[in-house]
């Protein structure tokens, strides 16, 4: 045992425990951490293997598609989005090919690293074989991992990325090791080009530590070489940022409008099942022992102010899944050495196949709409029907007269729908595609003297009052996501000239 002022973390090498480390969990300073068992690569493996296998499933999520997009015009920036997963869009199709499994390969591997994180994050915080392994698999069949795992979306990169940079803060505050900062700062920076939220949790884990302590951390000197790496990395993307008006403020206050409500009602329910509701019980477990541990303490403090920060902006709850996955390794340090151990496996087991169901392609597409999957996954819902988007649009397209459709183009009302029209435009001979839409209003209007355009989701009532006529083509259908009903008109000779009328279509959301 130690008193809270000691540096604490690891078990001793000799210790091969089977029901985690003591009550406390802490250590003398110094002491060897236990070995990885090689259970948790093998996990690790498994979880990309499987999600591998089902990555052909349904289709490209509505997001996928749009960084698809954006991913073939390279930037600093994007006005919804910094860089990195656009880029991961355009690496992946570059390599592996332009199909939607090309797209997972990098989600699965990211999805596998992140298993190995947080039963590494268990193993700083004193886990033995017991804790690790079961860190290693409550994370690999949890919903939200499951999720990032399936699909390339933001959440994606960022779990791991946020893992990471938590097992260094580990690594600084139980062991002292100064030299942690420096790949904190880097990992930072590079986290900047993917969600700038990362400050979130550097803010909420610095406040613990003015707050908590240890504040001799603070006083290192590699912890400003850190912050100047961060910023040296990021300073490309901070550049865009600041010659382009802040766009990331301009999103948040947009996405706290358009959503905000519904994310806060949400939010505390999601907080039990992001991760599942066995794995919320060792969640607690590791707030109270990170409590307990002064030298930890700070980031026990860092959930309930992020969640606090989240709520006010109106932010989405998955926000805090980064949190969420530390509090679990903890918890699983404790939960090693719990008497009723076999009854915690039993549920997390059952919770395994609820999350497989949830959040993996199980369910025929077929047979997805009106069940409770796609209720309560977005990403399986939007991620069935996406070609039938572009298929559907192609027989108004078709239908058009010849001399119409040769200097016609496509006008879609968000990026999911350009992304869909843009995605299979060759195989059904679309037109060129413009939208309104976050980063795609920046990407300009159709060309002056454009007369006949297709719109894909845009209001009747709003075409009529910028062209002088607009005829009904149909309403997609078939799927089970925000398109289904959605409208397709055809619309001739806009009223006013294309530069005039494309600061109308601008919305962002």
């Amino acid at each position: 045992m130690t008193t809270d002022d000691e540096v604490t973390g690891g078990t001793p090498a000799a210790h091969d425990d089977t029901d985690g480390a003591s009550p406390s969990g802490d250590v003398r300073a110094g002491a060897p951490l236990t070995g990885q068992p090689r259970a948790v690569v093998a996990i690790a493996a498994a979880t990309v293997a499987v999600l591998l296998a089902v990555s052909p499933w349904y289709g490209y999520h509505r997001d996928e598609l749009y960084f698809r997009m954006l991913g073939e015009r390279p930037r600093l920036g994007y006005f919804d989005t910094p860089p990195l997963t656009p880029m991961i869009a355009r690496v992946s199709t570059a390599i592996f090919g332009d199909t939607v499994v090309a797209l997972r390969i990098v989600p699965a591997l990211c999805a596998g690293a992140l298993v190995v994180l947080v039963a590494l994050a268990a193993r700083e915080l004193g886990g033995g074989r017991a804790a690790q392994i079961l860190a290693a698999a409550g994370t690999a069949t949890s919903v939200l991992p499951l999720l990032a795992g399936h699909s390339l979306l933001t959440l994606t990169p960022d779990l791991v990325l946020w893992s990471a940079v938590t097992l260094c803060l580990l690594r600084v505050l139980l062991r002292g090791d100064g030299r942690y900062w420096l790949w904190t700062g880097a990992l930072c920076g590079f986290a900047a080009y993917n969600r700038d939220l990362i400050v979130v949790l550097l803010g909420c884990v610095g406040l613990g530590v003015l707050v908590a302590g240890p504040r001799e951390v603070l006083r290192d000197r590699r912890l400003w070489a850190g912050a100047l790496l961060a910023l040296a990395i990021a300073s490309p993307n901070l550049l865009y940022q600041a010659t382009h008006d802040w766009p990331q403020f301009q999103m948040a206050d947009a996405l706290k409008i358009d959503e905000g409500a519904d994310n806060r009602a949400s939010f505390v329910p999601l907080q039990l099942v992001l991760l599942g509701p066995a794995q919320a019980v060792v969640c607690v477990a590791g707030w109270l022992r990170l409590w307990r541990n002064r030298r930890v303490r700070s980031l026990a403090i860092a959930y309930p102010v992020a969640c606090a920060l989240v709520l006010y902006s109106g932010g989405r709850p998955d926000y805090t899944g980064g949190f969420l996955l530390y509090l679990f390794a903890a918890g699983c340090v404790a939960a090693a050495g719990w008497r009723w151990r076999g009854a915690l496996v039993a549920a997390l087991a059952v919770d395994a196949v609820v999350a497989v169901v949830v959040a993996l392609p199980v369910i025929p597409a077929a047979s997805l709409a009106g069940t409770p999957v796609a209720a309560i996954n977005e990403v399986a819902r939007e991620s069935v029907g996406m070609r039938d988007v572009a298929a559907q649009t192609a027989r108004v397209v078709n239908g058009l007269p010849a001399g119409e459709r040769a200097g016609a183009v496509l006008l879609a009302a968000n990026y999911g729908e350009a992304g869909a029209l843009r995605r299979w435009a060759g195989e059904f001979g679309l037109p060129a595609v413009y939208s309104g839409h976050n980063e795609l209003w920046w990407w300009g209007p159709p060309p002056e003297g454009t007369r006949v355009v297709v719109s894909v989701g845009y209001p009747p009532a709003d075409l009529a009052t910028v062209f002088a006529h607009c005829v009904p083509a149909g309403r997609l259908s078939g799927m089970p996501g925000e398109e289904q009903g959605v409208p397709i008109t055809v619309c001739r000779d806009p009223v006013r000239p294309w530069h005039e009328l494309w600061p109308r279509a601008r919305h962002y959301s």
